[in-house]
């Protein structure tokens, strides 16, 4: 199939991009490179059928120009957005503009094409919710925006699903739609406005305490990258639900490791994986953080035949060793 990657010089992206290049399919990448690198495409450069456009998602049509490298498209897979919780609260209004408008324009690009279309939604779609494991359906809950911007992120995914969700019904568009749970692995940012499991590794690597926000009892579903990309994956190539042989436009799946596991854990985890110390320092952290997130993953089983394989010890050594690979190449 021609694939067409929003974003896809980003963390997941990237790793999306080769996975779908090994199953042999073609691809291009459009990413204007505000929060993606250019280096995390080097393993797809020379694969044939792989292709870069430095473009902006929001634009169709710089879109347009991946398609035209391709020479027409079959799937979308939209990732581009703007991540990272500190993003969130500092430029809620950019987070929000460049997330809507990316949607809209890969949703028309793939009704001017007639091309399938996987979103990548989040569970911060659903806000603040009690009801654990979470699932596919169900209602979102977000805090009066006055208190904190943290919902900018979570508020504009959730209006992204809607866009999806319309387009399907009014538009005819095999749209579907999956929420990764807190995805990490190589190439995962680590700086502060990255994610936490990446953050604690380039910490206790350049020997800097760990940061703890609260009393570290809220939890995380933590989820290698290499399942999360296999499941899109997935969502974008399986026609029809294994179930019942339906078509799958419309459907949602939640993709994550389906085990509870508390950021103080992470920390002592981290700590028995590296070998390495460095202290703990407990902060107040930000306003509006959840206080357990857990996916039902049981659709994802039962209409794509998907499963995450990779357990949270073996995927923090592999991203471990990603990490230090430069100083056992010296040694």
């Amino acid at each position: 199939m021609r694939c067409l990657i929003t974003g896809g010089a980003g963390f997941l992206g990237s790793h999306l991009a080769e996975t779908l290049l090994v199953h042999g399919h073609e691809v291009v990448v459009v990413d204007d490179l505000f929060r993606g690198k250019k280096k995390n495409l080097d393993d797809c450069k020379g694969s044939p059928g792989f292709f870069y456009v430095k473009g902006d998602a929001c634009k169709l049509e710089d879109l347009e120009k991946g398609v035209e490298a391709l020479g027409d498209v079959d799937l979308i897979f939209h990732l581009a957005a703007i991540n990272g919780t500190l993003w969130f609260h500092e430029r809620a209004d950019s987070v929000v503009e460049v997330n809507i408008n990316a949607t809209i324009a890969a949703l028309k690009l793939a009704e001017r094409h007639a091309a399938r279309l996987v979103f990548t939604s989040s569970p911060e779609a659903f806000g603040e919710v009690d009801e654990q494991p979470m699932g596919i359906g169900g209602d979102s809950l977000f805090d009066n925006p006055s208190l904190h911007q943290r919902h900018s992120y979570g508020a504009s995914k959730y209006l992204g699903e809607i866009l999806v969700q319309h387009a399907v019904r009014s538009k005819d568009i095999d749209c579907r739609v999956v929420r990764p749970f807190n995805a990490y692995g190589p190439r995962c940012p680590g700086n502060d406005y990255g994610q936490v499991v990446s953050i604690f590794l380039e910490k206790t690597k350049v020997g800097r305490p760990l940061t703890v926000h609260g009393d570290g009892s809220q939890t995380r579903s933590f989820s290698w990258v290499g399942d999360i990309v296999e499941g899109i994956m997935l969502a974008g190539t399986t026609d029809n639900s294994l179930t019942d042989g339906e078509s799958l436009a419309g459907y949602t799946w939640n993709m994550g490791w389906p085990e509870e596991t508390t950021i103080a854990d992470l920390a002592q985890m981290v700590r028995d994986v590296t070998g390495v110390d460095t202290g703990m320092v407990m902060t107040k952290g930000y306003p509006g953080d959840s206080a357990r997130r857990i996916p039902d993953i049981s659709d994802a089983e039962a209409e794509l035949g998907w499963r995450p394989l990779t357990n949270l010890a073996d995927g923090l050594e592999r991203t471990w060793n990603y990490l230090n690979r430069d100083n056992v190449r010296k040694k």
